[in-house]
């Protein structure tokens, strides 16, 4: 019998290439949801993706009696940090919800899925440097709204595991990058303006933020493999930090860009780019994962860079 795969926001960044690498490493059936029908032009070919609210609960029932899935990866949710500044409770209520709204129907069902519930390194927050590397146990310290949605959700998980026996994993990934992510975060960011600038379609002046801020980024293909290896192999209840161990600056990043411009290019800063908080540095600690899959990152940080790169050369030719 073939498994069925549950993935939320199948149409979004994450979700498509999750979608991918499940089609590719396994012989599982992937579904998906998507907020609009409008989203389903980015659904990648193979799966089967249905319109669908997560607020509403009568929708989150209505997908799980449909689907009956072996395994769910929930990813749908308001994912830009400086959106939770503008409008707390848009993300509260669509992070939130959400998942409570996907836990409950999967309850109400009597299934036992392996669930695999997505937070985020925000929830760590402000960061000091004698807490570096991040590990599990590093105090949860939330400077944003969506750090505190990501909190609520990833508490939610364990307690549903607690309560109710429902085998629900706990991820707190990194900073994931990589082709067809939306041009709101940093690296597609930069990586469009140099692409406009080469097509003459602006002038060469780049608007940059905080150009100081050192991150572990992980390329959303290897992330995926790492939800894969989760869903597979995580225990129950517990959490897991994902990442590549290693902090990146944004400069680097940008530099690396750069480099493989025949333009010459300027740059500005752009106070709009910066936000409200941010932490000077961030930095996982992955072991414990490691231990339990043997996962770890494959592609490195400088062909992420130039394959965002040459992804949005593709998208303006």
């Amino acid at each position: 019998m073939i498994l069925r795969a549950l993935i939320t926001g199948v149409a979004g960044f994450v979700g498509g290439h999750l979608a991918e690498a499940i089609q590719a490493e396994t012989d599982w059936q992937v579904w998906g949801t998507i907020l609009d029908e409008t989203d389903r032009a980015y659904v990648v070919a193979g799966v089967t993706a249905l319109q669908a609210d997560l607020r509403e609960m009568a929708a989150a029932q209505q997908i799980i009696d449909q689907v009956r899935p072996a395994v769910i990866f929930h990813l749908a949710g308001q994912a830009y940090v400086p959106q939770s500044w503008r409008d707390p409770w848009g993300t509260y209520e669509t992070n939130i919800r959400s998942q409570l709204n996907l836990l409950e129907a999967v309850s109400a069902a009597g299934l036992k899925p392996r669930i695999v519930t997505v937070a985020s390194n925000e929830v760590y927050g402000y960061v000091r440097e004698a807490d570096l590397p991040i590990d599990e146990e590093t105090p949860l310290r939330p400077n944003s709204p969506y750090a505190v949605s990501k909190i609520a959700q990833d508490f939610m998980g364990l307690q549903y595991w607690l309560d109710r026996q429902l085998p629900v994993i706990r991820v707190r990934p990194f900073n994931q990058i990589g082709p067809r992510q939306n041009e709101r975060f940093v690296a597609p960011s930069f990586a469009k303006q140099i692409v406009e600038i080469e097509r003459g379609l602006k002038p060469p002046v780049l608007k940059l933020g905080n150009m100081s801020a050192q991150r572990d980024f992980t390329d959303v293909r290897d992330m995926s493999r790492a939800y894969i290896l989760c869903a597979q192999h995580g225990e129950p209840g517990e959490v897991y930090n994902l990442g590549s161990g290693q902090s990146r600056s944004v400069r680097e990043m940008l530099d690396i860009m750069l480099a493989a411009s025949p333009i010459k290019i300027t740059e500005e800063t752009d106070p709009d780019k910066f936000r409200p908080s941010d932490v000077p540095v961030s930095r996982c600690d992955p072991a414990k994962f490691k231990r339990r899959t043997g996962w770890e990152p494959r592609i490195p940080f400088e062909q992420t860079c130039l394959d965002i790169l040459n992804d949005w050369r593709q998208r303006l030719a």
